[in-house]
């Protein structure tokens, strides 16, 4: 059963704008060390890409949530990472966890899809949250 839907377009101009006025303290406070490394092994347009997408696919989670940032939920709680073929996954933790628990029926396990893409100056996420298995009232 979907539990939740969400998606964000974000302006890969704008991420570039904060990072350079920001920089490491932007990155520190919004990423997880592993994104951070996955848009750093990287340079010029595909950096700012990288980090653009996950900002975007932060923003679709939280909103598939159905909380936006608040209620416990951080930009840090919800972090992309790359499968071994390259499939994005989101990785939860904190507060995302816990809201995670809140919806998700008794007896199911929760499952999050999420798709990334940039085209410059765009960047677009789209996270669905469903629930596997057989709900117990």
């Amino acid at each position: 059963m979907m539990i939740g839907i969400g998606s964000d377009l974000c302006d890969i101009r704008r991420i570039e704008n904060v990072l350079a006025r920001h920089g490491a303290r932007f990155e520190e406070r919004v990423f997880t060390p592993r994104e951070r490394a996955a848009a750093n092994r990287r340079s010029g347009a595909a950096r700012l890409g990288t980090f653009a997408k996950r900002w975007a696919a932060k923003e679709a989670c939280a909103k598939a949530l159905g909380t936006g940032f608040a209620r416990g939920v951080f930009h840090r709680d919800l972090g992309v990472e790359n499968l071994v073929g390259g499939q994005p996954v989101m990785v939860l933790s904190g507060g995302a966890c816990v809201r995670l628990d809140e919806i998700v029926p008794a007896g199911c396990t929760p499952r999050i899809m999420v798709t990334m893409t940039d085209e410059y100056p765009y960047a677009f996420a789209q996270v669905i949250i469903v629930a596997d298995g057989v709900a117990h009232p």
